[in-house]
């Protein structure tokens, strides 16, 4: 086994850190809130320190080499568990397992006295640290600078302040660059609150959201159907005009996501009754269950990938010379947040599963595109996006899913119920079944649907 110094806690103040050994091998550490007590005698028991808790793991997924530095942190069963920010491939940190079935190498961490941070190899002697980088977690803000100096400020809500409260102000902000501050704020401080004794009060039912988030008044909104034409990229006008259009569907997917916290905080599952006809005497019912904490922080996860999204894409335009706003825009997202705004699985069923997922079809075609037009940058830019969408639909089919097996129903027949009440259109192809598979969709959730009659396009991603 080697034994290898990373340094002393008091130097390790980000959430992960890159690990490079002198055999090439890299490894990604975490430092995470302590959330249980280690009563192990293997090594890493000690992993523990001053309400930090650090583990490493292989710093690529082993199911398609996604970057396990860029991977989502979120807590089963009193376990952190990493996921691949490319196909969502859970693994838990501390024993590598996955529910998929596939496993990880992770690797123990322990804390010395001393306080110095040491990480065990087995099986290989003589191993050395090479290099300790820290993974940036800062969105890519306008200038490198989150806020415009000649602005106010972010106004930033007390500690009592509700979960809800912060989602109603998120809402209530019409410029882009304080949505971004705050959503991304609201986020760190959910979770960071979570692994506390005083997590964030939910507030359901004690604030009501707007019919409608605001927009600046520079903005030219029109109807979907009058935006410009972008064509195929093959000019900068074009590009510009694409990520333009992106972005504001970026920016919306903000507030879808913040929104779906607030105006469904109340909301609980329903029972129906199993007994039958020939039945004396009912069955038991279960009871009506309240949404679980990890909803919120699923779709607050959500709100802090599309904040970085819309700064990415923001930020893209300005390396192209324009700037959002120079274009027109249009809320044709919002139009199916309106006709969901009185059923969570509608809202899911519609946004999620079929707006974003819509994106998981497109944007292959759109990245292919920029890249035959030699635009390297944007292609990074959109590869990210993509790989994050397939996790928001991943959390829409989870919770559609989760709604459904409290009730006793089926999920597949409820989003088609849903999507053939509250959307617009048909749902067309062609479909990326590869990437929807990847989320949980397979072929009978989208096949042969149509909802409402509607000659327009359907708005891809959300």
């Amino acid at each position: 086994m080697s034994t290898i110094d990373i340094g002393s806690v008091s130097d390790l103040d980000h959430s992960r850190y890159t690990v490079s050994l002198s055999n090439g091998k890299s490894l990604v550490l975490f430092r995470l809130p302590t959330i249980r007590p280690r009563n192990a005698t293997t090594p890493g028991a000690d992993r523990s320190h001053d309400g930090w808790t650090y583990f490493a793991m292989e710093a690529v997924c082993p199911h398609a080499g996604g970057p396990m530095k860029d991977a989502s942190i979120d807590i089963e069963d009193s376990s952190y568990v990493a996921s691949c920010p490319w196909h969502a491939y859970d693994f838990n940190v501390e024993t590598g397992e996955s529910s998929y079935g596939l496993k990880t190498c992770t690797f123990p961490v322990t804390v010395q006295d001393d306080g110095r941070v040491s990480l065990h190899v087995a099986d290989e002697a003589g191993l050395s640290l090479s290099g300790l980088e820290p993974v940036s977690e800062k969105v890519k803000f306008k200038h490198g600078s989150r806020i415009d100096a000649s602005q106010p400020p972010p106004k930033y809500l007390g500690n009592d302040a509700t979960l809800c409260d912060w989602c109603v102000h998120i809402l209530s902000t019409a410029d882009p660059e304080l949505k971004i501050e705050l959503t991304t704020h609201l986020f760190s401080l959910f979770a960071t609150r979570e692994q506390t004794s005083s997590p964030m009060e939910i507030g359901a039912g004690t604030i009501t959201p707007p019919d409608e988030p605001p927009r600046e008044e520079s903005l030219k909104q029109v109807q979907p159907g009058a935006m410009p034409r972008a064509g195929k990229a093959g000019t900068l006008k074009s590009r510009i005009t694409m990520i333009h259009a992106l972005a504001n569907i970026e920016q919306w997917a903000i507030d879808l996501a913040i929104d779906i916290c607030v105006r469904f905080a109340s909301f609980q599952t329903t029972t129906t009754s199993s007994a039958t006809s020939g039945e004396a005497v009912p069955q038991p019912q279960p009871q009506p269950l309240p949404l679980p904490r990890t909803f919120f922080y699923d779709w607050l996860k959500v709100a802090n990938d599309e904040a970085k999204h819309f700064s990415l894409l923001r930020a893209r335009l300005e390396e192209l010379g324009s700037r959002f706003g120079a274009l027109p825009v249009h809320h044709g997202l919002w139009d199916s947040a309106t006709r969901t705004a009185d059923d969570l699985r509608a809202r899911i069923s519609v946004i999620a599963l079929v707006h974003e997922a819509r994106g998981l079809d497109v944007n292959p075609v759109t990245i292919e595109r920029f890249r035959s037009a030699g635009d390297a940058d944007s292609v990074d830019t959109l590869d990210i996006i993509h790989r994050d969408e397939i996790t928001h639909v991943t959390t829409g089919h989870r919770w559609l899913t989760w709604i459904c097996r409290q009730e006793g129903t089926d999920p597949v027949r409820v989003f088609r119920e849903n999507v053939q009440r509250c959307f617009r259109g048909a749902v067309k192809g062609p479909f990326n079944a590869e990437a929807r598979r990847t989320a949980g969709m397979d072929p009978r959730y989208y096949e042969n649907l149509s909802g409402r009659p509607w000659k327009g396009d359907v708005i891809a991603g959300g």
